[in-house]
């Protein structure tokens, strides 16, 4: 039985547009006898680079073409036609599945031979990013999304798909972040919260909000539970769009907290096409700082010796054109010259609720941050 087609919103109908332009220019091509072919942006480092003016890391216009007859492109080729037809699915029948599900979808064994559609999800996914900057399309808009991560609480009421929900009356386990934050989705009902503390890790996130840190400082505590996905990314920017709301960041003092703090302020290589919607140019970089070592007098046990790959970051994070300011090598140099890294969780040992009660608050006070 032929499946039911939904009625369509108007994003809908202009996406569907979109995916059934792409078969058109496909089936014109091999109509008239010419190699099959989509052109793609790279979503590579040669093809990135970083607007002064706007703050954020952008896609450039280098593309390469997919072609059909082309032993080292057929595989990629078909692949994109499977998740553009898979997606054009779900949009005629109005569903929503996870790029996971998409993946099963997609996946088959190709008649009379042994070769399958696709072997793994590190396959499928690259694609669905691919198809997302062939046709300029959100993985939103195709019906896509990803397993949430990330938790909330705190002075904001929001309406999620129709729920109002208080962010303030979550309770130890928080609201999570669903991987779909956009405005017809998730709209903001009322706020009273005066700034965004983001946090890294959800064991620092779950301490803060026993302490009901958020209450005591009128905010919006978030995690992002590591490297923030996709829907992170998306309400923070909202929230400081949106609401005006100044956004700090707490990492771990080492050069993976600071590429998650500059992966929300800049983008990412791999998402650069979708910087407009997720980086926050403005947001701020509370710690962990490498100066905070001598500041707050920690204790010998908070050290953790850099190995050769922190150092090798590090470096890396050096040459970053958003991290040029002289404050930010200072900050940068002055991890490599301690030789360690502090983990956010080492602030216990002055006391449980040191991180609470007198870090955040005092860093907040003293303006003790980098932009």
């Amino acid at each position: 039985m032929a499946a039911k087609k939904a009625k369509k919103s108007d994003r809908d109908a202009v996406t569907l547009a979109k995916i059934e332009r792409l078969a058109r220019e496909v089936l014109a091509q091999a109509t008239r006898g010419a190699n099959p072919a989509v052109e793609i942006r790279q979503r590579s480092l040669s093809n990135v680079s970083f607007n002064t003016k706007k703050k954020i890391i952008e896609l450039g216009d280098k593309t390469q073409s997919r072609e059909f007859f082309n032993t080292a492109m057929a595989r990629k080729f078909m692949q994109t036609m499977i998740v553009a037809q898979g997606c054009k699915k779900l949009i005629d029948e109005g569903k929503t599945v996870s790029i996971r599900q998409m993946f099963y979808m997609s996946k088959h064994t190709l008649d009379r031979s042994n070769e399958n559609t696709f072997e793994d999800q590190s396959e499928s996914d690259p694609i669905i990013e691919d198809l997302e900057v062939g046709i300029d399309a959100l993985r939103e808009e195709l019906h896509l999304f990803a397993n949430k991560r990330g938790l909330v609480v705190g002075k904001l009421v929001v309406n999620d798909a129709g729920d109002t929900i208080d962010l303030a009356r979550m309770g130890r386990g928080g609201w999570g972040i669903p991987s779909i934050c956009e405005s017809d989705q998730l709209e903001f009902v009322k706020n009273s919260a005066d700034f965004v503390l983001l946090v890294e890790k959800q064991a620092v996130w779950l301490r803060l909000n026993e302490d009901r840190f958020w209450e005591k400082n009128n905010c919006i505590l978030m995690t992002s539970e590591g490297q923030a996905a996709r829907g992170a990314r998306r309400l923070l920017q909202r929230l400081a769009t949106e609401l005006k709301l100044p956004v700090y960041v707490l990492v771990d003092n080492d050069p993976w907290g600071l590429y998650i703090y500059s992966v929300l302020k800049q983008g990412s290589i791999n998402l650069a096409y979708e910087s407009m919607r997720m980086a926050v140019p403005n947001v701020r970089f509370l710690g962990m700082s490498a100066s905070d070592y001598k500041k707050y007098k920690m204790p010998h046990a908070a050290e953790i010796k850099l190995t050769k790959e922190d150092l090798a970051r590090a470096e890396q994070m050096k040459a970053y054109p958003w991290f040029k300011d002289a404050r930010w090598q200072r900050e940068i140099q002055g991890t490599i010259d301690n030789g360690f890294k502090m983990e956010l969780d080492s602030l216990l040992t002055k006391s449980i609720t040191f991180m609470a009660e007198e870090y955040i608050p005092k860093k907040l006070r003293d303006r003790d941050y980098l932009q």
